[in-house]
């Protein structure tokens, strides 16, 4: 099935927003997070078969049976998550979600927790909604016998500054988005434990959960957890695992009811439904393609141990194996150089500048792609 990754689209003219950036340049994008690789059949089936119907009229998300019990079903196999489906609230991707999250849970001067570094969209969303945002850092666990060294939470900043009355609001992303790592369940349990000491609501980011790459790690959801359950926000899509983002479908699962109230009601008249056609991927993608996320997975896999390889055998570069997503954190802080963009850009790739995500001397590279394009990217970068 390896056929499947190998033999990527092309996507040069397709008003891609990855490949648009660098139209007619000689540099191969590597930012936007979506991958390059073909949806799987099925959900270019049910898209076909909607489209082939011939109306795309309104259609209420809670009407739509189909995908929910397709997420019932996902989270069920996948997370060992019994959800109840009027848990669910749709929404169309999770910037919107956190967003919505602010306006839901936070009045104008309170305080929003976020994990740093963190993706552009989740750093601006407290001062988008008139909050004030803190950054709660990340650290470098260092390597012992049984497990490599790794990034986490800097837990005793996230304990000193979940303790002012200003703070409502922690955003964390599960899978972390750029650095990898995959919460522990002790890690979670003393979230948990903060966020409920100091009255502090959860919102659990976790759209790379299914795109979990090393062996014995176990994503686990915050909604699922007891200490969590009447206190957070968890949001999931199928769009990074499926690559479907373009189809801007995503879901909040909220337990408690008057959260749940809280959210829809920060959300009305302003977020829009999600489309039809991501409802009808969302559906065939958690109940069809469970061969085909396998194999992009033992592929990501692969991709992975090419960039870890590689990167730590260049100059001035250095990478931590990430748990999870198609993403890698690449530290560049011994390169010597004033912008690390531009001397990637100048080798003819273009990352995600770690500037964006408040880590200046790093970037982001996205193996989301075919063996072939990532052998292009890293030897560029070696040269």
């Amino acid at each position: 099935m390896s056929a499947l990754f190998d033999n990527t689209p092309d996507r040069k003219d397709t008003f891609s927003f990855k490949w648009k950036k660098y139209q007619g340049k000689d540099i191969i994008p590597a930012w936007v997070a979506d991958t390059e690789f073909r949806c799987a059949q099925p959900i270019l089936d049910a898209l076909s078969s909607q489209i082939e119907h011939g109306n795309m009229g309104y259609i209420l998300p809670a009407h739509h049976e189909g995908a929910i019990n397709a997420v019932v079903r996902w989270l069920k196999d996948k997370h060992h998550w019994h959800i109840e489906p009027e848990w669910l609230v749709w929404t169309p991707g999770v910037v919107p979600a956190f967003n919505v999250a602010c306006k839901a849970y936070c009045e104008a001067g309170d305080k929003v927790l976020v994990q740093t570094p963190n993706y552009p969209p989740l750093l601006a969303a407290p001062k988008l909604n008139g909050l004030e945002r803190v950054d709660i850092g990340t650290v470098i666990q260092p390597a012992t016998d049984d497990i490599p060294e790794r990034y986490t939470l800097d837990f005793e900043a996230l304990e000193r500054e979940a303790a002012d009355p200003k703070c409502k609001l922690f955003i964390v992303c599960n899978p972390m988005n750029p650095v990898g790592s995959v919460l522990t369940q002790d890690e979670l349990d003393r979230i948990a434990a903060i966020c409920n000491k100091n009255n502090v609501k959860l919102c659990s980011d976790e759209i790379h959960c299914d795109l979990i790459l090393e062996p014995g790690k176990k994503h686990i959801p915050a909604g699922r957890e007891a200490d969590l359950a009447e206190n957070s926000i968890t949001l999931m899509a199928a769009s990074k695992t499926f690559n479907i983002a373009g189809l801007g479908t995503s879901f909040a699962i909220i337990p408690n009811r008057k959260l749940r109230q809280a959210f829809t009601q920060a959300a009305a008249g302003i977020v829009p439904w999600v489309t039809v056609l991501g409802l009808a991927a969302t559906e065939a993608a958690f109940t069809q393609c469970d061969d085909w996320h396998q194999a992009q997975l033992a592929y990501l896999k692969s991709n992975r141990d090419k960039v870890f390889n590689a990167i730590n055998e260049i100059e001035g570069l250095s990478m931590i194996k990430n748990d999870a997503t198609f993403l890698a954190w690449i530290d560049a802080s011994k390169l010597g150089v004033e912008n690390v963009l531009t001397w990637a850009e100048e080798k003819g790739v273009g990352p995600s500048p770690g500037v964006d995500f408040h880590k200046a001397d790093h970037f982001r590279i996205n193996f989301g792609c075919s063996s072939a394009m990532l052998d292009d990217i890293l030897s560029r970068l070696a040269r």
